[in-house]
């Protein structure tokens, strides 16, 4: 895959872009990952509640034809009349994954018509491991054109960056789907803010969408909202892309199948189980999990810092040169702590009825999400009574079933707004 359009989604389907050159990064963005504008900056101090807006800066301003004509240039879907848009990025306090204190970054695209009140559109990102690459920092990913293509439909569109990723401190917790709910939720309470000191108004209703990582993200912050996690806010439409919901009864089995393509796997593994040995103590050594010479290098490649590419180049071309024996043989019957994450992460169709009608986009023909995830979801939401379809968009890869699932999620939004 080599299209400018590719490389554009590239940038959130991380394990796609092993085999592209990866998108580069201005040095102004890059220098805002360590130092965030300094008149933008508004002290916030460490008892602040969740959602307080630490800093926010207007990353651009775009006029209808210049939304357009950035969306078309990337192959994104423009509305037939777009608004202008105003482009935020947010520095705002949540919480780490032990419930302490800490900051995250999100985009808040704002339309500059001030007509009605406005609906939140959320779109949850796919995986990441450079934190220069997140929504609020690079201006060409999706986590940025896609709420931009949100607000000049007439919604307040956003996307979080996640933990650790953007300007937020420390390492993102990869797949940790209880980080993801409360990154995104008081993104939403700070965008409300936002959206007031720019005398907007907000109408109550949230629509959520997401690719990948991102579908799982979604649907996760789905049920939290409709359990009432952002008082006054409530799940108007849900509509993931390609997530990873069943990534026990799915995406391992198409890893050890060989559906999964290969070094894809490799990717998708290293960074997980880095990550969740941090939550989780899946292993004391990095010996125990990763063969010689990854045991010493693995760790270190996710530090946020490292591009997709340089990981790639780092990483071996299979899950089995990777993994010990020990590791590997938890990926094909998992037990333990790699049993436990794996099924907290499992349980994002699972438990609960949507009270929105949903709608999952997949291809058949992905080999990073295997389509038997969307499926595995739609049939556990079908089970709880929920209203839930599956569009399969084709025979098409990771990244070319999100181009063709987006402007149908688009659609579906707009028809929601009158």
């Amino acid at each position: 895959m080599t299209n400018p359009l590719s490389k554009r989604l590239l940038a959130a389907a991380a394990c796609a872009a092993l085999a592209v050159t990866v998108l580069s990064v201005p040095a102004t963005a890059s220098a805002a990952i360590t130092r965030p504008a300094a008149t933008a900056v508004t002290a916030v101090a460490a008892e602040a509640p969740r959602g307080a807006i630490v800093s926010a800066t207007r990353l651009d301003r775009l006029s209808p034809a210049q939304v357009s004509a950035t969306l078309r240039a990337a192959g994104f879907p423009a509305p037939e009349h777009p608004l202008g848009v105003d482009v935020h990025r947010v520095v705002y306090r949540t919480i780490g994954t032990d419930g302490a204190p800490t900051t995250a970054s999100g985009v808040v695209a704002l339309p500059r018509s001030r007509d009605g009140r406005l609906p939140f559109a959320v779109y949850e990102h796919g995986t990441l491991p450079t934190k220069r690459y997140a929504p609020s920092v690079s201006a060409d990913g999706d986590g940025r054109l896609v709420p931009v293509m949100f607000a000049a439909a007439g919604f307040a569109g956003l996307a979080p960056d996640y933990l650790g990723l953007g300007l937020g401190p420390g390492r993102h917790p990869y797949m940790d789907t209880a980080s993801e709910v409360t990154a995104s939720a008081d993104l939403l309470r700070a965008a409300r803010d936002l959206a007031a000191r720019h005398g907007r108004t907000l109408d109550g209703r949230v629509m959520v969408t997401g690719f990948s990582q991102g579908g799982q993200a979604a649907m996760a912050l789905g049920r939290a909202l409709q359990q009432g996690a952002v008082p006054g806010l409530r799940l108007a439409a849900l509509a993931p892309i390609s997530g990873p919901y069943a990534v026990e009864r799915a995406e391992l089995p198409a890893v050890l199948s060989g559906d999964i393509e290969p070094h894809t796997a490799t990717f998708y593994l290293a960074y997980w189980i880095t990550s969740m040995n941090r939550l989780h103590h899946l292993y004391d050594t990095p010996g125990q999990a990763f063969r010689a010479p990854y045991d010493t290098t693995v760790e270190g490649l996710f530090d946020g810092l490292h591009t997709e590419e340089q990981i790639a180049a780092a990483l071996p071309a299979s899950p089995a040169e990777l993994l010990t024996g020990e590791f590997m043989d938890l990926v094909r019957q998992p037990t333990g702590a790699f049993l436990e994450a794996l099924r907290t992460g499992d349980t994002t169709c699972t438990g609960w009825r949507p009270r929105v009608p949903v709608t999952l986009y997949a291809s058949r023909g992905d080999r990073d999400v295997a389509i038997a995830n969307s499926r595995l979801c739609r049939d556990d939401l079908a089970a709880g009574g929920a209203e839930v379809r599956l569009v399969d968009v084709g025979a098409v890869d990771h990244v070319n079933g999100a181009l063709r699932s987006l402007p149908r999620v688009l659609r579906a939004f707009q028809d929601l707004l009158s």
